[in-house]
């Protein structure tokens, strides 16, 4: 939860910097640690004030046992959901992410997301749905409306070329270097080239 949170409103990159930073305040983190953080600690990992509120009231409702994020999974998706929102400063997205992305629940249906309305009418719609429509659109696929959801998003990264909501960015732990070329190699490759269009100029 902490880490959809972190991502909202800025680039990947940066979230994952944020978050590192976050996390690494204590081990294990949990939220515990968020309610005896201090709130210039929070503000020096990179935190907004808005995001340091919401990460409070989240580790609050845990610790008062107003919320059981783990009890959400066994929830029917729509009140798994209203239990979500209630808390301050999660909104319909942020559920919906969480519920389908991190406990896996099988309803989830992340109706405001921006890839799977681009994806929608691949349905045979005459034009991408809102937010509001996305909701009706996905009814006759209960309870397991997440399906429809990571399909939809397989089909916008191959339709797009563009990675969706839940394919996690390559880390740069991962990433293989990029291999430069041999000059000289380039130079060989790159006489023929130059050697047709000479010819081509003085056939001209």
């Amino acid at each position: 939860m902490a880490q959809i949170i972190v991502s909202q409103q800025v680039s990947v990159a940066s979230a994952a910097a944020i978050h590192g930073r976050l996390v690494a305040i204590a081990d294990p983190f949990d939220h515990i640690v968020v309610l005896r953080a201090r709130k210039d600690r929070l503000l020096r990992v990179g935190l907004s004030n808005a995001k340091i509120k919401t990460l409070k009231a989240i580790a609050k409702a845990i610790d008062t046992g107003a919320i059981d994020l783990s009890a959400l999974a066994d929830m029917p998706a729509d009140a798994a959901h209203a239990t979500l929102v209630a808390l301050h400063g999660i909104g319909p997205w942020t559920a919906d992410v969480y519920l389908l992305a991190c406990i896996g629940h099988a309803d989830a249906w992340p109706a405001g997301d921006i890839a799977l309305q681009e994806a929608a009418p691949r349905l045979r719609l005459p034009k991408r749905p809102t937010t509001r429509e996305m909701g009706p659109l996905a009814d006759r696929w209960r309870p397991y409306r997440a399906v429809a959801a990571r399909l939809l998003w397989a089909y916008y990264r191959v339709a797009k070329q563009r990675e969706g909501l839940l394919i996690q960015p390559q880390s740069p732990l991962n990433t293989a270097p990029i291999k430069k070329k041999n000059p000289a190699q380039s130079s060989r490759r790159a006489k023929p080239a130059a050697a047709k269009k000479k010819r081509a100029t003085h056939a001209s």
